[in-house]
């Protein structure tokens, strides 16, 4: 588990057009990242 203030791991996802986005590509630029459990999980 991550603490509060622990810099992320790198990641790769997929973008909003499909593309991929990497978390590195983003250093330096303010972002949240908001993670959730899985759909009709308890939590």
């Amino acid at each position: 588990m991550l603490r509060i203030g622990t810099i992320a791991p790198d990641f790769t996802g997929v973008s909003d057009d499909g593309g991929e986005l990497t978390l590195s590509q983003l250093r330096g630029v303010p972002l949240v990242l908001y993670f959730y459990p899985g759909d009709f999980t308890r939590g």
